[in-house]
């Protein structure tokens, strides 16, 4: 099946061949086709799967894969460009079940780094792809030999006297091994390198070379058993707590066999888990990604999770629980609108970072919220800027386990001229601990520091006591060789026993500075590691307990500073007689005028006065060979001087039509950008807006004002060091508009009108003096006027004739001027006016003996007072209403207790309100009701479940609750309630019960979070809320993506030039994400695709030729994706070929010849028709078609006739223009020719029609021109009748049927799948009737 052989190695093409180029459909496969016609069934090889390029360091297997295709089955080769392929380094798979091919290379070099060749051949053709090998290097293995000898070269005579003492015959004595625990490897293995150092302080490991290379062995071993059972792994997310109180891991991994099974682990002890259930664990699959979750996390959940499948060990992450509470919970917080809002907490222990929600949705460091750490990491602070209405809520804090909540209340601007516009932003903050709050975490923070002082001194006591133990041991040496070699190797142990010790107890204080692991993996990469051993030059003990020394309890911060202002550069140590000695860039700093350095006690302070740009830079402080570093960067932002700031914070008043300024000077470096605002709403240059901007001042004049520029006046000036805002408010007077309507008619008699109206909407910045009224009496022209009555907007007229229509015109008055006047109705006094029908009547209990109403007043009184109310009840059935309470005594309340009922009868009662003039119109009557004692509440639905869900849409259906006499009675209805999971109370969807047990609840917001209850009422009220046991999100079921189109095209053909428009239709849920590539790369810039959520169009606006390929769309979701391919061929019409040679080279034929078409090296389908014309036939006829190369043979040429070709290139958009070869001829030699005839015989030439040539069976490609041809003979001519599947194709227009001297053909100019069939030719004659038939098939 193999065949190794070089690259380069060019096979021949054997005589008769051709090599004809095809086009794969898998991008990058070249496919030569060796006939010009294949064989019925037989195809040329063809690569289904390629090899992939592969980057893989050296030391492990890499290999390729390949599928291929072919009729006969090809075989596969594999080539290199440099270097043969040797079976040694190599070897060859085959798996005949899945039919792949692999070139495999164990324990890869540096030197098979290559472009490698896969061939697949058969008689018909080859197949040809190429891949790329890039072994990474390892570097400190490619330099070992050349540094052994450095180091060799290097040597003194002195190590080497040393090398030959040690290597006296004594015998070795067994080294101590540090016994580390199995849990240690087992998170290196699946942790990030910057996490390497936690976990080897955490376990105490500290010769990092020794780890580094000791886990690069166990992942090789790894990843040798993980390659049985997963074929990839990828994306290993360790474990971590959410807000939620779960926690979860995940991974991507390929499983070589789907039927593996996938074990769960802690600390070596297996756990269930269930995939489908809310469980404690849970393991769900979504394709290749596993998420493994922890519900309700506690603190026996922390430990060390594996994942293994079949025995194999996977991932392992190891889950930590902080052992923190909050000593100071936050606090609700009240804030006025545009106030920011501060929440503080104080925890047990320092922790870097907690997790802020806010409305249940995590809160990041961002322009709406800030969030801090005080420097000890126990005050954690959570800032929302800018308060609104919107930010109303629920802010919770969540450390470790623990958490805890507090509400954010926004009030809302209550001053009425300010409603509709933006209230000016404030700079004071609401909430917050202060002092309290810093005071216990003081507390917190030296009981904190205690506890690792007690710590520190138990562990040195520790070491003292072993480093002592082996000071003794040492001293019982023999002999001085004895003793030299049992020293240096006690010493050797001790010291790693005491390193241990204190490396344990400068965890616990402060560690010393040493490079990191991901470091030390970098210096693996350049050099050899050189085995030292410690050799003691004094005596055991002090080495062996080292004194910490001084070292920095609190080093520097980083610091930005403001130009002009004070740095301060703060430190501490652990000793108080240590010299601190302070550096700027590299050079020492010493005391100046504007730099003192400050000694207090353990604190080291670096102070710069008034610091300018060049004070920025590095600073470093240095003390007993300790040091720690910080930044200092000096800003230089926009300033304003705070006199100007106070003088520009003046509000301006000015008069309608009046000019404002506003001036602002300020300081800062250039370049700066000058904006001014007015109520949130940028300024331009405009006419009546002048704006003047310096470096040192901005100037802002409005010219005639008007009332609608009234508002908050801003600037804002920024740098590239930050921005500053200033604000003031301008105050527009002027005179106020109209009073508001509609005036209420409070009292309308005989004896006075009185009224009431609304303040105007605007008082023009001045409070309202008076109002002035003028009345007209209707019928009369004149006005009267009733003069000024103060500033409350009612009137009381008592100056009035009975039965006299009056109308009043009010106007307002500020010290800006009189408002335009607003004029009422017209208002009759002393008329009959009703009172207007009060609400139905509301049913508030019943009993068998009383029936309690209430009810409200009628919008309309009539003018007048309410005197009171009449009852009146009606029977059901019956159309007779009666009183229910005296004719002479109104009821006066608006509530009665109807007594006058007899038990079990269903009554309705309505009210009519009683003024002035007399009773009302009565209410709409009251629902039916039964006098009987009330019933008791229905108990709770049952089977509460969603049936359908959409992003705006949710269907819900439930069961009736079960009905228990004396305790829950039946219901008769349904309310369903619903709530947002950022809002904490409830609201119904619908406000009347329902009796169906099914709901629909629409006007959702897509992919929101709500919570959905239901709940039966009946008479007797309200019964107990069924809740789903879960939050539901507005989407609908999952779906995986898939195509709706019913026939998806996969191949078109577009002019060059024209636009290409390819549309796809799909379904899927939650919304999918869509991306499109052309042949398995990005799409050109130029190619616009357009999504919605049902389809996807990709458009080329002018498509040219290198816009050929394979476009292959890929929708994928949660659930899943699909994805598709069409091929495009953009093409022109093809250009005639060059001249045209003929050339006799075999009597009787002809070798026609010509230049091929411009078009033939772009366009790979492009071919050659050729046509012949004879002086005989005098007709143009096809002689050859489907050719790709440029030469053709004629045969059959006749001697004495003259011929011509004609050659035509055709492709995907028909023929060209034709090149016309010269006129052939062969002359003929004329000879005698004598011909005795024999007597002639009568005979007859009528003969039945006979098939001399029948019709072939043919195989066409799609799209192309297919042409069905057989001789026929007969005397009388036959008639010819064609068929398809018994059905005649004389009169079917789609065909062209030719019938000359005998020879019949049918051309199907385009061939497509439905063209596929049988075909029949009928010839007949007066003599006979004879049939021929055949087969089309349609090629994809």
């Amino acid at each position: 099946m193999f065949k190794v052989c070089k690259a380069k190695d060019e096979q021949p093409t054997a005589p008769g061949q051709v090599k004809i180029r095809k086009k794969s459909r898998v991008p990058g496969v070249m496919i030569t086709q060796y006939v010009e016609e294949l064989p019925e069934g037989m195809t040329t090889p063809d690569f289904t799967r390629k090899p992939i390029a592969l980057t893989i360091p050296e030391g492990k297997m890499a290999f390729f894969r390949a599928i291929v295709t072919g009729n006969p089955t090809p075989k596969v080769s594999w080539a290199r460009n440099n270097g043969e392929i040797d079976e040694e380094r190599y070897k060859f798979v085959f798996d005949p079940v899945s039919g792949e091919h692999q070139l495999q290379m164990p324990d890869v070099c540096a030197d098979q780094s290559d472009t490698y060749k896969c061939y697949a051949r058969n008689e018909f053709g080859k197949a040809l792809v190429t891949v790329t090998l890039n072994v990474i290097e390892i570097g400190y293995k490619k330099s070992k030999a050349m540094k052994e000898s450095r180091t060799a070269v290097r040597e003194l005579p002195e190590d080497f006297k040393k090398n030959l003492r040690k290597t006296v015959g004594i015998e070795p004595k067994e080294e101590k091994k540090q016994e580390i625990d199995d849990q240690f490897w087992e998170l290196l293995l699946s942790a990030d390198k910057k996490d390497y150092e936690s976990i080897c302080a955490q376990y105490g490991v500290t010769n990092f070379r020794w780890m580094l290379k000791k886990l690069n062995e166990k992942k090789i071993e790894r990843e040798e058993e993980q390659q049985k059972v997963v074929e990839k792994l990828c994306n290993l997310k360790p474990i971590e707590l959410k807000h939620n109180g779960a926690a979860e891991f995940e991974i991507e991994m390929s499983l070589k066999d789907p039927t593996s099974k996938v074990f769960i682990f802690k600390d070596g002890v297996m756990i269930p888990f269930d995939a489908d259930t809310e469980v404690k664990h849970g393991l769900k699959r979504v394709g290749k990604r596993f998420v493994f979750s922890i519900n309700g996390v506690n603190p026996e959940d922390a430990g060390l999770y594996q994942l293994e499948v079949d025995g194999v060990k996977i991932f392992s992450t190891e889950l930590k629980i902080p052992d923190v509470d909050f000593l100071v919970k936050i606090q609700d917080v009240k804030a006025e609108e545009r106030e920011d809002a501060v929440f503080q907490c104080v925890l047990s222990r320092p922790m870097t970072k907690i997790i802020w929600m806010g409305k249940n949705n995590p809160v990041e460091q961002g322009d709406k919220y800030d969030v801090t750490t005080s420097d000890d990491m126990l005050i954690h602070t959570l800032v929302v800027k800018d308060c609104l209405l919107l930010d109303k809520g629920i802010y919770s804090a969540v450390a470790g386990l623990k958490s805890c909540s507090a509400w954010l209340i926004v009030e809302g601007n209550k001053d009425p001229n300010m409603a509709g516009k933006k209230k000016a932003r404030k700079t004071t903050r609401a909430g917050g601990g202060g002092e309290d709050l810093l005071k216990v975490a003081q507390e917190q923070q030296a009981k904190l520091q205690k506890e690792r002082d007690e710590l520190i001194a138990k562990a040195k006591e520790k070491a003292e006591e072993e480093a002592a133990a082996a000071a003794a041991a040492a001293a019982l040496a023999g002999d001085e060789e004895t003793d030299l070699y049992s020293e240096t190797e006690v010493g050797t142990e001790v010291v790693g026993e005491s390193e241990e010790i204190v490396q344990k107890v400068k965890k616990v204080s402060k560690p010393e500075e040493h490079g990191t692991p991901q470091q030390e993996e970098d210096d693996l990469e350049e050099k050899e590691p050189v085995q030292k051993k410690r050799v003691r030059t004094g005596p055991l003990i002090p080495e062996t307990v080292i004194d910490p020394g001084v070292y920095f309890t609190s080093g520097l911060l980083d610091v930005n500073a403001v130009i002009g202002t004070d740095i301060e550069l703060l430190c501490q140590l652990s000793s108080e007689d240590c010299e601190a000695i302070w550096y700027k860039d590299g050079k020492e700093i010493t005391v100046t005028e504007n730099i003192d350095l400050v000694k207090d006690k353990t604190c080291r302070k670096l102070v710069i006065k008034n610091c300018t740009e060049e004070d920025a830079g590095k600073y470093k402080c240095e003390a007993d060979g300790r040091k720690t570093e910080a930044m200092v960067n000096v800003e230089d932002p926009p300033r304003i001087n705070p006199e100007d700031l106070a003088e520009f914070m003046k509000p301006v008043i000015i008069k309608s039509g009046k000019d404002a300024s506003f001036k602002l000077t300020f300081v800062g470096r250039e370049p700066m950008k000058i904006q001014w605002y007015n109520d949130g709403e940028e300024l331009m240059e405009e006419t009546n807006i002048k704006i003047e901007k310096s470096s040192s001042h901005s100037r802002l004049l409005l010219t005639k004002c008007n009332r609608r520029t009234t508002g908050e006046i801003k600037i804002k000036i920024k740098n590239e060091s930050g921005t500053v805002e200033a604000i003031t408010h301008l105050t527009v007077l002027d005179k106020p508009t109209p009073p508001q309507g509609p005036v209420d008619i409070i009292e309308s008699s005989s004896s006075c009108i009185e009224f009431k109206w609304r303040a105007p909407k605007d008082n023009g910045g001045c409070p309202i003096v008076n109002y002035i009224l003028e009345r007209q009496q209707i019928g009369r022209n004149s006005w009267q006027k009733l003069g000024k009555i103060g500033s409350e907007p009612k009137y009381r007229d008592t100056d009035i004739d009975h039965g006299r229509k009056y109308c009043y015109h009010i106007r307002a008055e500020t010290d800006q001027g009189i408002s335009e006047m607003i004029e009422t109705d017209d208002i009759q006094a002393g008329t009959k006016a009703y009172p207007g029908p009060p609400s139905a009547p509301r049913i508030v209990s019943a009993f068998k003996d009383c029936i309690n109403l209430a009810w409200t007043a009628p919008a309309n009184t009539g003018g007048t007072n309410i005197l009171g109310y009449n009852v009146e009840k009606r029977k059901n059935g019956s159309n007779l209403w009666g009183m229910v309470n005296p004719p002479d005594e109104p009821i006066k309340a608006k509530q009665y207790a109807v007594k006058d009922v007899v038990e079990g009868i269903e009554y309705e009662f309505r009210v009519s309100a009683i003024n002035m003039s007399g009773a009302g119109e009565p209410s709409v009557p009251s629902e039916f009701v039964i006098a009987r004692d009330p019933k008791k509440p229905p108990g709770k639905i049952t089977d509460l479940k969603v049936t359908d869900s959409s992003y705006t849409t949710l269907s819900l259906s439930w069961n009736k609750p079960v009905e228990k006499e004396g305790v829950q009675d039946e219901a008769k209805g349904y309310f369903v309630e619903l709530r947002p999971a950022e809002n904490p109370e409830w609201g119904r969807c619908n406000t009347n019960p329902i009796v169906m047990t099914s709901f629909t609840i629409v006007g959702l917001k897509s992919m929101a979070m709500y919570w959905v209850r239901v709940k039966a009422t009946n008479e007797g009220g309200d019964g107990e809320p069924q809740d789903l046991d879960n939050y539901i999100i507005a989407m609908p079921p999952p779906v995986r993506p898939q195509f709706t189109d019913r026939k998806m095209k996969n191949f078109m053909v577009v002019r060059a030039g024209n636009s290409v428009r390819i549309n796809f239709n799909f379904k899927a849920s939650p919304m999918p994400v869509i991306k499109w590539l052309k042949d398995g790369l990005p799409l050109p810039k130029y190619v616009t695709v357009s999504n919605t959520d049902t389809s996807s169009q990709l458009m080329i606006p002018s498509s040219e030729r290198h816009d050929t390929g394979i476009y292959t769309i890929i929708v994928k979701n949660l659930v899943g994706q699909e994805t598709s391919s069409v091929e495009i061929r953009v093409t022109d019409d093809p250009k005639p070929p060059g001249p045209v040679e003929l050339e006799e080279n075999v009597s009787g034929t002809v070798t026609v010849s010509w230049t091929p078409s411009p078009d033939e090296k772009k366009d790979d389908r492009l071919h050659y028709v050729v046509t012949k014309h004879d002086s005989v036939k005098r007709t143009w006829h096809t002689v050859a078609d489907h050719l790709f190369n440029n030469r053709f043979t004629a045969v059959n040429i006749m001697p004495g006739r003259q011929y011509k070709f004609r050659i035509y290139a055709k492709n995907d958009m028909g023929l060209s223009a034709a090149s016309q070869s010269p006129i052939w001829e062969v002359k003929q030699k004329k000879e005698k020719f004598l011909l005795k005839l024999p007597p002639s015989k009568s005979c007859s030439f009528e003969m039945p029609p006979s098939f001399s040539v029948p019709l072939k069976m043919h195989q066409s490609p799609e799209s192309y021109e297919c042409q069905i041809s057989c001789a026929v003979t007969g005397n009388p001519r036959p008639y010819i009748t064609w068929y398809k599947n018994n059905i005649s194709l004389n009169t079917n227009t789609n065909y062209y049927i030719t019938n000359t001297c005998g020879v019949c053909s049918m051309v199907i100019l385009h061939v497509g799948p439905k063209d596929s069939g049988d075909y029949m030719v009928v010839a007949e004659n007066p003599l006979g009737r004879v049939e021929c038939s055949t087969k089309l098939v349609v090629k994809d």
